[in-house]
């Protein structure tokens, strides 16, 4: 049950307050977790249904965009896609990953070609601003229907400026991820950097996801 409010108040005619706005500047350094067979900076296409499955801030038929989602660390990457909704047991034993969460996956080290403004979903008065709280950017999976019609009514308040939003990751709090709009992002925005992308579905690529998940007391299923 979420504290402090109901899931499923709307969204007020206007926005309460002036949101902020954070400059990615050209060169940061993204690490995006995703489907082996999309390009590294390429954006998702694929719209989630309005009340079944998909991503925190998807596009969906009543908001049609591609997306990007990306960790600014390694770690916010692996945490936010494979560890979001895996709670530690009884007996706090490691969290295991399941090997088909990794199946046709892949994680590509990227860095912006330009500056790009964002909208931080990061402190109290960040999320004050469009009427919300963490409950927007730390609810499990089965709210994301009305985070994604938040983000929605975010995105139509903010046009044209807001790129893309920033919020700190679910299971490591201390790093933040993003998600960026194709709609509102230049062609090009993302470049690959030089480090290869790990294939998670290789020894090598198993080896290197484990010592991420190792000190957060998780790994990859035998």
């Amino acid at each position: 049950m979420r504290c402090g409010a109901v899931v499923n108040i709307r969204p007020p005619v206007t926005l309460p307050g002036a949101p902020a706005k954070v400059t990615l500047p050209e060169g940061t350094e993204l690490v995006r977790l995703h489907a082996a067979h999309r390009p590294a900076g390429a954006f998702n296409p694929v719209l989630a249904h309005s009340f079944y499955g998909g991503g925190r801030f998807d596009a969906t038929a009543f908001d049609e965009y591609g997306y990007v989602y990306a960790g600014l660390t390694s770690a916010a990457a692996v945490c936010e896609s494979l560890l979001r909704s895996i709670p530690f047991e009884r007996d706090a034993q490691p969290r295991t990953v399941s090997r088909t969460a990794l199946r046709g996956r892949k994680l590509s080290f990227l860095r912006l070609t330009t500056d790009v403004t964002v909208l931080p979903l990061v402190s109290g008065r960040d999320l004050a601003a469009v009427a919300q709280d963490a409950w927007l950017t730390q609810t499990e999976a089965a709210d994301y229907p009305f985070t994604r019609h938040w983000g929605h009514w975010i995105r139509e308040q903010t046009t044209p400026w807001a790129q893309g939003f920033l919020w700190p990751s679910k299971r490591e709090p201390a790093d933040q991820v993003v998600v960026l709009f194709g709609d509102r992002c230049p062609p090009g925005v993302l470049g690959e950097l030089g480090p290869s992308p790990v294939d998670f579905e290789t020894p090598e690529g198993e080896e290197w996801l484990n010592a991420v998940l190792e000190p957060y007391r998780a790994k990859v299923a035998p």
